[in-house]
């Protein structure tokens, strides 16, 4: 796992969008994993700077966001799918039909999650995914105690995963408690990985991660097992980390 430490959460975008916009232009063709909230915002605002000055292209690229709130319409306001659209699909060159995001509003759930995952098998898999990491180790949606051999699937969301998200609603009443996320394995089988962190709140996690333990009650440590793993974190993200190990 190799570490890049930045100054903040600025630098820790840019360098993050950086290292995309490399592979994007040097590629043929690209599957990006993608992620919401606020630590992947920034790296979408440089993005999309990019593209208004250099017209970097992404009609190679197709993107599989990690998760989906279940029973929010895309139009919604708080779905990942508007989150896209708004803070970068509708601002760059790429397609629609080349974005891939879980449909939230199938009464099927696990048939929807099994297109899903059949969509990333047949695209080829994920060359780079984008990820944050919870206060409890989620990635994507994948809670505490989630199977490392965890495939798309619908998951109960944490009470703390819920108030962590409330910000973006009206009421905590309003966050959805379920989702569909990508499973484990679907992340872990992704080329290379770029974990983003961030700020005081995720100190003790990186701490955990650092620790090298590797356990489904902390799931982002399975990154420790990954071959391509790049974590891009901020000076206080990593204050515990230092406390503790060598490591940087």
């Amino acid at each position: 796992m190799k570490i890049i430490e930045v100054k903040d959460y600025n630098e820790m975008s840019k360098k993050a969008a950086e290292y995309m916009l490399n592979k994007i232009k040097s590629s043929t063709q690209l599957n990006l994993g993608l992620a919401t909230g606020g630590t992947p915002k920034g790296v979408y605002e440089e993005l999309i700077a990019d593209y208004r000055l250099h017209q970097t292209s992404y009609t190679h690229v197709k993107t599989f966001n990690l998760d989906e709130y279940i029973g929010l319409k895309k139009d919604d306001s708080n779905s990942y799918f508007h989150y896209m659209n708004e803070h970068l699909f509708k601002h760059i060159d790429i397609s629609l039909d080349q974005t891939h995001i879980p449909l939230g509003t199938n009464e099927n759930t696990q048939a929807e999650c099994e297109e899903y995952e059949n969509k990333i098998i047949n695209a080829g898999g994920i060359d780079l995914q984008i990820l944050g990491i919870g206060a409890n180790g989620h990635i994507g949606f994948n809670e505490p105690g989630t199977s490392f051999q965890s495939r798309t699937h619908v998951v109960d969301l944490a009470a703390s995963t819920r108030e962590a998200n409330a910000r973006f609603f009206d009421r905590l009443e309003d966050v959805p408690k379920q989702a569909i996320t990508m499973g484990i394995q679907t992340i872990f089988q992704s080329r290379e990985i770029l974990l983003l962190a961030s700020g005081k709140a995720k100190q003790q996690a990186m701490a955990e991660l650092f620790r090298g333990e590797v356990t489904e009650s902390f799931p982002a440590s399975i990154l420790n097992q990954h071959p391509h793993t790049i974590v891009i974190a901020d000076e206080e993200a990593l204050q515990g980390v230092k406390k503790t190990t060598n490591s940087i």
